[in-house]
């Protein structure tokens, strides 16, 4: 029996594809405000020291572990302005709420009442991370009905990223500069004082990271506000009732889902780690000396290098499929990671020609260290970024793989199940930090820019800065060798899923569709 599909693709209008993806960004603005400073504000405001970092490392693991009943519920959501739409809503108010109780009333708690100080940082810290799972969720489970076109997904990257960049990009970029009004100075310029350690700084960069993800939030929902509709639910339209039972079922048999877990995991954990505020401190603060004139070049030279490798990204996935195009650039990053890691064994605190050095803000002339640093690290940061975010639109891929294989539409749960492994992974990054400061300079605090040189120092950055995501990196591509996913294979699973959703439109039941529609039924075009 043949059978054609009348159509085969569900297809995103440009302005969807363009807002939806807005809902990452809207979270990427918590990731930074609070994934990447939590820490120094904790131990530097709040005085909880490396408990901080330790509960932030405790809590992303009951993130992670409550991902699942978050999909399981995200699942079996269907209210009257759709199945996604009420946790972007629901989760970006908690996180709003959460961050200005944590970082502009928690202050306020006297120092004679230290309990009530850890206790109220767990507790906000718990509900917030309930918030930020409600709304993440939703990026990934919701790209199953924002398109399934191969050509059209690729670009959800692109689109993702440029989000991230109105999001995390301008928290990377502000906060920097709110600091720097805050730093208290020698004579000499020197930072003694770092302002990180004012309260102010956060009571300023909490309104305006709020304003930012409502907005971007906003835009998100009427991006995915049409196709958030049942009709493109899966094969039959149905709420799925999985039962937890079921969970350990489909992650054994989701064989990419498996891999890209993995993947995902060791891109993340190389994200969280090497863009870590405090490795970053650590990095052009201290081992290269001027964190102020430092920093935000280096951040704009990595997303101007990323521009050229999200079009080449783009089209080698449109061409070859997500898989080839994650695994060549994760390849190019590696490699160039190398000369990073050779750069910075190189490099010689005190000695101007071995250092980066920028002429503006206090820097010296450029010289050939830095010239070299620029060509490695922005080459290898470049294909990184581009490809940073890929895992999230491959989720959508096993997401649709998993209707192929069973029937069962649950983009809540699929999503969730990669992003608990994800966070777990990635859950390491903030304790990883401590622990390796801790062991490689034997101080019990955080460094800051105002944190004497030491050797100590400078190994902990190499660990963190090059050899971690590196190491993420090269299980990324072990992973990738046995993903199943490839662009011909995403376009076959499409058309039998068409094709069985259009036999349960004209009244076959799902079980009939499933077994009398397969690779074999359905003509290859």
């Amino acid at each position: 029996m043949n059978q054609e599909p009348t159509t085969t693709l569900n297809r995103a209008k440009p302005y969807q594809l363009v807002l939806f993806p807005l809902n990452n960004g809207a979270t990427n603005v918590y990731f930074v405000l609070i994934l990447s400073y939590v820490a120094q504000f904790g131990d530097n405001i709040l005085k909880l020291g490396i408990f901080a970092s330790l509960m932030v490392t405790i809590m992303r693991v009951a993130d992670a572990i409550t991902d699942p009943i978050i999909g399981a519920m995200m699942d079996r959501t269907s209210t009257k302005i759709g199945k996604f739409r009420p946790f972007m809503i629901l989760g970006s108010a908690v996180m709003a709420v959460s961050v200005v109780c944590l970082y502009i009333l928690t202050p306020f708690i006297p120092e004679t009442m230290m309990w009530l100080r850890y206790v109220a940082f767990v507790v906000i810290y718990f509900v917030w991370v309930i918030g930020y799972t409600f709304q993440t969720s939703c990026t990934r489970a919701g790209q199953t009905v924002l398109t399934n076109d191969p050509n059209q997904r690729p670009m959800f990257t692109i689109f993702n990223t440029v989000g991230s960049l109105l999001g995390m990009g301008v928290m990377q970029f502000m906060i920097p500069l709110v600091k720097g009004m805050y730093d208290v100075k020698d004579a000499a310029g020197n930072v003694i004082v770092s302002g990180y350690s004012d309260p102010t700084v956060f009571r300023i960069i909490t309104p305006i990271g709020i304003a930012i993800s409502v907005l971007l939030t906003a835009l998100a929902i009427i991006g995915i506000a049409e196709k958030d509709n049942p009709k493109y639910y899966g094969i039959g339209g149905a709420q799925e009732k999985v039962k937890m039972s079921e969970y350990v079922e489909i992650i054994k048999n989701n064989k990419p889902m498996q891999r890209l877990m993995v993947a995902g995991a060791g891109c993340k954990l190389a994200l969280a780690i090497a863009t870590n505020t405090t490795v970053l401190l650590a990095l052009y603060g201290i081992l290269m000396g001027n964190y102020n004139s430092l920093y935000l070049p280096m951040m704009v030279l990595g997303y101007v290098c990323a521009v050229p490798f999200f079009i080449l990204s783009m089209r080698t996935s449109q061409k070859l499929g997500q898989k080839a195009s994650l695994v060549r650039y994760v390849s190019v990053a590696l490699v160039c990671y190398v000369g990073v890691l050779a750069l910075l064994l190189l490099s010689s605190h005190g000695n101007p020609a071995r250092m980066l050095s920028f002429p503006f803000q206090g820097g010296g002339a450029i010289n050939l260290y830095t010239i070299l640093f620029i060509v490695c690290f922005g080459i290898g940061y470049g294909a990184y970024y581009a490809t940073a975010d890929m895992p999230i639109p491959m989720v959508a891929d096993c997401s649709d793989y998993e209707t192929y294989r069973s029937g069962k539409y649950i983009p809540g749960i699929m999503g969730t199940l990669f992003s608990l492994v994800d966070k777990l992974v990635s859950s390491l990054a903030q304790t990883l930090v401590a622990i390796i400061f801790l062991i490689c300079t034997g101080v019990n605090e955080l460094p800051n820019d105002a944190t004497p040189y030491t050797g100590g120092i400078k190994v902990a950055v190499i660990v963190m800065f090059c050899v971690i995501p590196m190491l993420a990196w090269a299980a990324t591509l072990i992973a990738m060798k046995g993903y199943s996913l490839t662009g011909e294979k995403m376009k076959a699973i499409q058309k039998v899923n068409a094709a069985r959703k259009e036999a349960v439109a004209n009244g076959m039941s799902l079980e009939q569709a499933m077994q009398a529609i397969n690779d074999d039924t359905v003509q290859n075009v």
